[in-house]
């Protein structure tokens, strides 16, 4: 089986792994890149792996002019800057001591052992420079079935890294297929191993479940994590029961993650949000309560958010979307209240701050139509 794709046939790429080989060492793209060439998946990042060791790589980097960066030089990465673009050249690896986040590793020259260190078979491909893929733990039929499998002993693995509980079922939402249901092993595994979440760092625990709820269905993954005891770890108090109502809810509006964590609910101070996503999260919770008016939201909040308060409703409380609610939103956010303070000189001081709101109240109420002689009037 061959891969293919301009990331891969690109000169800054067919350069870096032909440095690597012409000194006569294996120089193989790896994991995410192969994963989703071979699933027609946009490739980003670009991994190679080789037999070479790091201060090898290094020395050959500078013999061709190229800028060597040792990002991770300790556990075998070393990053090669050409045209702009890195490449993580990384040595093949085999666990000597894990310690449930990182390990102490030694380097090999087999590439054997440096696929069993992974976390799932469908990462545990590699291809050569032609394209030729290469799949020494059999994880070939386990990608074509869209089935997300540890490699080896899932609890393992997992005791070896507890960030694979969270990758397991983001993966399994970004690449898994739904109908056939999660790996029952897998699951298990990660229910055995969910205390360890605790150990991780919430800036890693905030990146995995960024990326899943931005997968295109993460309810069944999300509903898994439920049952087997690793959501509430992470966000305790969610409810995933409305996850599902809100992805059939946005079918041609596209997923934001925000939006459905607002339905999940729960603290989110595992997530650690961003100053504006706290900003936006506490407006969004406050019109949820508060009922508003799908315009006003839109007035008061942007589009965006108003969007995403209408459809976290109708999933939480199971109730239709209103049949005009877009347009509404697009009218309250392109509407402008007509008034300044200047239009009000007979008030001043808290009198005219109540006056201005009076006023807005009522021009809002009258879904933005008023103009500002009916104000006055």
């Amino acid at each position: 089986m061959q891969i293919a794709g301009a990331w891969l046939h690109a000169p800054a790429t067919q350069q870096v792994m032909r440095l690597i080989a012409d000194a006569g060492h294996q120089a193989l793209v790896v994991g995410g890149c192969v994963r989703n060439a071979l699933m027609g998946v946009p490739v980003t990042d670009i991994d190679i792996a080789t037999d070479a060791r790091p201060e090898m790589v290094m020395a050959l980097a500078e013999r061709a002019g190229l800028r060597a960066v040792p990002t991770g030089i300790e556990h075998g990465t070393v990053t090669l800057v050409l045209a702009g673009q890195g490449f993580e050249v990384t040595t093949f690896r085999r666990d000597v001591e894990t310690h449930g986040r990182h390990a102490t590793v030694a380097f090999s020259s087999d590439l054997a052992e440096d696929a069993a260190r992974r976390d799932f078979t469908m990462n545990a491909l590699y291809a050569r420079a032609d394209g030729t893929v290469l799949d020494p733990l059999g994880g070939l039929p386990d990608l074509q079935a869209r089935r997300v499998r540890f490699v080896g002993d899932a609890g393992a693995r997992i005791r070896e890294d507890y960030l694979r509980i969270l990758r397991f079922f983001r993966f399994h939402a970004q690449y898994g297929d739904a109908a056939q249901g999660l790996d029952a092993d897998a699951l298990a595994a990660c229910a055995a191993g969910v205390d360890g979440l605790a150990r991780l760092s919430p800036e890693r625990i905030g990146a995995e479940m960024r990326k899943l709820l931005s997968a295109p269905d993460p309810a069944p993954a999300v509903c898994a994590m439920a049952q087997c005891g690793a959501l509430v770890h992470v966000l305790p108090g969610a409810q995933a029961e409305g996850l599902a109502v809100l992805v059939h809810l946005e079918d041609g509006i596209g997923p934001d993650w925000l939006r459905r964590l607002l339905v999940l609910g729960g603290q989110a101070g595992h997530l650690r949000l961003t100053r504006r996503e706290g900003r936006d999260m506490d407006k969004m919770r406050a019109a949820l309560s508060a009922m508003v008016p799908a315009g006003e939201m839109a007035y008061r909040m942007g589009a965006g958010l108003a969007r995403n308060v209408v459809l976290a409703r109708a999933a939480l409380f199971e109730t239709p979307l209103p049949p005009d609610w877009q347009a509404c939103i697009a009218r309250g956010a392109a509407a402008r209240f007509p008034l300044r303070a200047q239009d009000l000189p007979h008030l001043q001081g808290p009198e005219l701050g109540a006056g201005l709101r009076r006023l807005e109240e009522r021009w809002i109420a009258s879904n933005f139509s008023m103009s500002k002689a009916d104000l006055l009037a």
